[in-house]
């Protein structure tokens, strides 16, 4: 995708110099809402070569007030932080690098503001990713490589701000839920004082299980022959039992209420001097211990399994596949034209003329070829889903349907481009649909969809395999396209509709002119 300037000009510096040691290395980000992590590793033969660990507890959830605005405090954290991280990853090509934001950066304000501080200090752009990605990316983390023993499982990743519950089958997950629940905002909620009574403790146990109600009796009729809990929560309590002599490989039911019973004795946070437990993880620790307590008892767990590896490691399985020309989003839009029964000839060949204005026009509009390939490509194949609901207005369901459906691998940013250019393929120039770009998308997507729309008009006629003889130049928002002599002539059509779209794109700005 296109990258921010920020993020551009890190990249560029970089390229000038890469150090040996640093040569075949990739590197995930986790921006979660406890604690900030980034792992660098090296793919050896199908398995990770864990290279660096960091990982600093941010608290980035605790940072957030009444109106989801982030706290002076919190900000300063985590650009710290970031650019602690942003010092580690020189040397590291920007496709080689995948940076997430999880459920706190979802619910942000002042997202874009933050956004954009957080992109300079790091170097890199940052993707915030919907909750059931999020939950597809922790199980790819925990499960790749197990083999299949026990080949049905259940994973649990509580997090700062979300608890993410999925089942699968082997390497496939088959449910997956976030859920509005938190070791931070947990312990916000019920134990904000460090004070930890039986009473608060069984009322947060109460409404973590309230909160997963609706997930009760499907996960349970799923079934599952092992239970895996992943990331610091989980980790935390095992760390603990294990220490009290409660637990061996597995934290059992048993466990987690004996464990229960030292935070409510110990009586306040401060006083969580457990063997095994983390100074930083002390503060939320009581809020987590409930939402643990809160899964076993909704889904009936006997015991879980722990593991070391949760979304970072599913963000680096995931690069490694984009890097490999296995590239899960592009499954994810193939699977969707399956479903809405897409003309694929069709699609095609808007996609082959799409493409080709791109080659004429990439370098003096400055648009980042590799990334506009992909985007065209997408939305090619996708621009005419709506026509599922409607032929008229069928590029506004388009859009809606792309802007809400679960896409595995796509982030939110990545589905809202999609949505504009299938949004802006026709008709009135819709500025509307830029509205929540963030500003550095706003002209790329713009250009972008000039591109589309001719080729959408030049194929109006549906023919099949149609070889349209053309010339495309453009400078700044003037655009002159070129047909072969007498084309037009025996296509008084697509004359016409390009007098139309002309019209049409002088609301956006540009000037196109034909012959």
């Amino acid at each position: 995708m296109p990258r921010s300037p920020a993020a551009k000009s890190a990249s560029a510096s970089r390229r000038t110099a890469k150090p040996a040691t640093q040569a075949g290395e990739v590197a995930a980000v986790d921006l979660g809402s406890n604690s900030f992590h980034m792992l660098v590793a090296r793919d050896s033969g199908g398995q990770l070569q864990v290279v660096d660990r960091l990982r600093d507890a941010v608290r980035l959830a605790a940072g957030l007030d009444a109106r989801l605005m982030l706290s002076l405090d919190a900000e300063t954290r985590a650009l710290a932080c970031l650019k602690r991280f942003g010092q580690r990853l020189r040397g590291i090509p920007a496709d080689r690098v995948r940076v997430v934001g999880t459920n706190t950066m979802r619910r942000l304000a002042d997202g874009g503001k933050f956004m954009q501080a957080a992109e300079k200090a790091l170097g890199h752009e940052i993707e915030v990713i919907s909750g059931v990605e999020e939950a597809r990316l922790v199980y790819s983390g925990v499960t790749h490589g197990l083999g299949k023993p026990k080949p049905r499982r259940l994973v649990v990743d509580i997090g700062g701000g979300s608890t993410e519950l999925i089942i699968g089958h082997g390497a496939m997950p088959k449910l997956m839920e976030s859920t509005a629940l938190g070791c931070v905002t947990h312990t916000q909620r019920f134990f904000a004082d460090g004070v930890v009574t039986r009473a608060r403790m069984q009322e947060a146990r109460l409404a973590a299980r309230v909160e997963l109600e609706f997930v009760e009796r499907q996960y349970r009729a799923a079934g599952w022959d092992v239970a895996i809990g992943a990331s610091g929560t989980v980790r935390g309590v095992w760390r603990v039992a294990r220490g009290q002599g409660w637990a061996d490989e597995a934290i059992t039911r048993s466990a987690v209420n004996q464990t229960v019973e030292l935070a409510i004795r110990a009586g306040n946070a401060a006083k969580f001097d457990f063997p095994g437990l983390r100074d930083d993880r002390r503060p939320v620790f009581a809020g987590g211990l409930a939402v643990l307590a809160g899964v076993f008892d909704s889904l009936g767990i006997e015991a879980m399994e722990t593991s070391e590896h949760a979304l970072r490691e599913g963000l680096i399985y995931d690069l490694l596949g984009r890097l490999s020309d296995n590239d899960v989003r592009s499954r994810s839009v193939e699977a969707m034209a399956t479903r809405y029964g897409v003309d694929r000839e069709q699609a095609r060949d808007v996609e082959r003329t799409a493409l080709k204005l791109l080659e004429q026009v990439h370098a003096g509009w400055q648009l980042d070829r590799e990334a506009a390939t992909r985007l065209l490509r997408w939305a090619a194949l996708l621009h005419e889903i709506g026509l599922v609901i409607a032929h008229e207005g069928s590029h506004r369901h388009g859009e809606y349907m792309l802007r809400h459906a679960e896409l595995f691998g796509f982030s939110q940013t990545d589905q809202r481009l999609v949505a504009a250019l299938v949004r802006l393929q026709r008709g009135k120039f819709a500025q509307g649909a830029l509205d929540d770009l963030p500003l550095s998308w706003q002209t790329p997507i713009r250009r972008l969809a000039v591109l589309f729309r001719l080729a959408i008009v030049l194929h109006r006629s549906r023919a099949p395999g149609l070889r349209i003889p053309f010339e495309l130049s453009a400078a700044g928002k003037q655009v002159r396209l070129e047909l072969r002599s007498g084309w037009l002539d025996k296509h008084p059509l697509t004359r016409e509709d390009l007098e139309q779209e002309a019209d049409h794109l002088v609301a956006a700005g540009f000037k196109l002119r034909f012959g």
